[in-house]
């Protein structure tokens, strides 16, 4: 039986609403690092500058130019950041002119060591790079602590996927959200670098795997109907929380207080439990099918609606058949099953690499981290737009495909751009990074809907989790490819959107189809569905439930 008609129905608006909320609460995590562990300007502390610069009324730059090496070789910054002169700054033979002159004519002579009294840093608050002073040599910490949420994301969407498919997406989800809530704030008053790092890891174990969770949870409520836009709008909500990031940090430039304002907001979600409902088609899937009836007649009460006929076939005792518990064997047991699989992964793969790579490559103008963050978010909701617009009248497998055909023709263009046509550059990355949000948007809607109910989170926690793989490796094929040729990177991820977008031809198209509820509706969606008016599940050929 179909859950939606031809409208949405008010319980179902509110979760869908629901969802979006947390959908938002996601983004700190997912790129918070831009703000949380932003690198400025910085430079020795060398014991004695200070009092010298105040007794001979240097400006800041002259107290730059007089005490602070310079550039190493070919315009690179690490000397000047991380490395000082060996001079005492104390002594009275110093002149105001030009301290150095003293000492050697030639200040390439003189002796550097390392920044053995801490950094100065040039920025007006702080980030976790500046209080722990994760820079020169403690540079790779900073690489660590993204990695640990990564790494997270790859375990907890293994392992929750698997958890909510066995004890229902409720209890996960709730569960999940306050493990994040609570581990956020104490990241927020973490003493050590090492507390900090099990507080993020313990995030990327539930934050990504809450995110997955929501957004099964509002397609399993829906009708087919209403399911594009709800899944769009949810993916969207990720965009706008972009928007509210960039200016959240720009009004908090403290990282810890950063931290606090974006993790409070998810103890808010938890006063959903009095409102939110198991998933029916899960509870079905469990033969608790007096449950799933009586949140049938609680919804239709809200909407002041009669329960339809069509759900008293349903029947209240329990079935006598066997409960099916997932497994990550049924992801690849059967043949259809397996081939969707092994896409949906590569395609996860896909996405990640060319999102997380087009934005490293793009170099907007400017040198406002806040502006540049806000600019590059805004280009995502053309292509939210552009998916809304398609899928329902194209379909989802040829706007995909497309989508990540445009996005590695872009990166191979962009390899070969003259470096003087820089604004053309910037265009083509632009269409790429639409394409590849399309990309995105669409592999997490039609993951869903390929899957059937039992093994649904599973089966998308377990491909999604590719896209923790590609985020782990995109950093290294972009700093590691250029070093043989700048726009290698570029060449690489043109092979793969290119591979991607051929392969997304191979699946069945859903729209218009009835989420399968078992592994051989799953199997026989490219076949002709044939009318089995003895089956009853949550969709049936025939009708929609009226209940709006």
């Amino acid at each position: 039986m179909r859950f939606a008609a031809h409208r949405p129905l008010t319980q179902h608006a509110k979760i869908s609403t629901w969802g979006i909320k947390t959908a938002v609460a996601f983004t700190p995590i997912y790129v918070g690092i831009v703000f949380l562990g932003f690198t400025p300007d910085h430079r020795c502390r060398s014991p004695g500058v200070a009092e010298l610069s105040l007794r001979c009324g240097w400006s800041p730059a002259e107290e730059l130019n007089y005490t602070v090496p310079g550039p190493g070789p070919g315009g690179e910054a690490s000397a000047r950041q991380c490395r000082r002169y060996e001079v005492d700054w104390n002594q009275s033979t110093l002149s105001c002119a030009d301290p150095l002159a003293s000492l050697d004519t030639n200040r390439s002579r003189l002796p550097l060591g390392p920044c053995r009294d801490g950094w100065l840093y040039e920025t007006p608050g702080s980030s976790i790079v500046t209080e722990f002073n994760l820079v020169c040599a403690n540079s790779w910490m900073l690489d660590l602590f993204q990695s640990s949420v990564n790494v997270g994301f790859f375990i907890g969407s293994m392992s929750i996927g698997y958890l909510a498919d066995r004890f229902g997406r409720k209890l996960c989800l709730l569960t999940t959200i306050l493990i994040n809530a609570a581990s956020g704030v104490l990241m927020a008053i973490s003493p050590t670098y090492t507390w900090m790092l099990i507080f993020r890891l313990i995030q990327g174990l539930v934050s990504k795997a809450s995110w997955l969770i929501g957004f099964i949870l509002i397609t399993e409520f829906v009708g087919r109907s209403y399911r594009r836009t709800v899944g769009i709008f949810y993916q969207a909500a990720f965009t706008v929380g972009l928007l509210m990031l960039a200016g959240v940090a720009y009004a908090l430039p403290h990282w810890r207080w950063l931290q606090f304002t974006v993790t409070l907001p998810n103890f808010c979600f938890l006063l959903y439990y009095w409102c939110i409902p198991e998933s029916p088609r899960w509870l079905i899937s469990q033969n608790k099918n007096a449950e799933a009836m009586r949140i049938f007649k609680h919804i239709a009460k809200k909407n002041g609606k009669s329960l339809p006929a069509s759900l008293q076939r349903l029947r209240l005792e329990e079935e006598t058949g066997k409960k099916l518990n997932p497994s990550f064997l049924d992801l690849v047991r059967t043949p259809q099953i397996r081939k969707h699989t092994l896409i949906l992964m590569y395609n996860w793969f896909t996405s990640s690499v060319l999102y997380q790579g087009l934005i490293m490559h793009m170099g907007l103008a400017g040198d406002n981290i806040y502006l540049e963050f806000f600019y590059s978010a805004l280009v995502e909701f053309p292509a939210a737009f552009m998916v809304i617009l398609t899928i329902d009248r194209i379909g989802r497998r040829y706007p995909w495909a497309a989508s990540n055909i445009v996005a590695g023709a872009a990166c191979l263009a962009s390899g070969f751009i003259p470096g003087d046509l820089q604004w053309l550059r910037i265009i083509v990355s632009c269409l790429g990074r639409m394409g590849i949000t399309m990309a995105y948007e669409i592999v997490c809607l039609v993951n869903a809907e390929l899957y059937p109910t039992f093994i649904r989170n599973l089966g998308v926690h377990v491909c999604s989790s590719m896209c923790d793989i590609g985020g782990i490796i995109t950093p290294f094929l972009v700093y590691r490819l250029t070093n043989i040729w700048l726009e290698l990177p570029l060449m690489v991820f043109a092979v793969v959107g290119l591979v991607a977008g051929g392969l997304v031809l191979l699946l069945p198209e859903t729209k218009g189809k009835a989420l399968p509820e078992t592994i051989e509706e799953a199997e026989n969606m490219q076949r002709p569905r044939k009318n089995k008016e003895k089956m009853i599940y949550l969709q049936v050929q025939k009708l929609d439930i009226p209940l709006n």
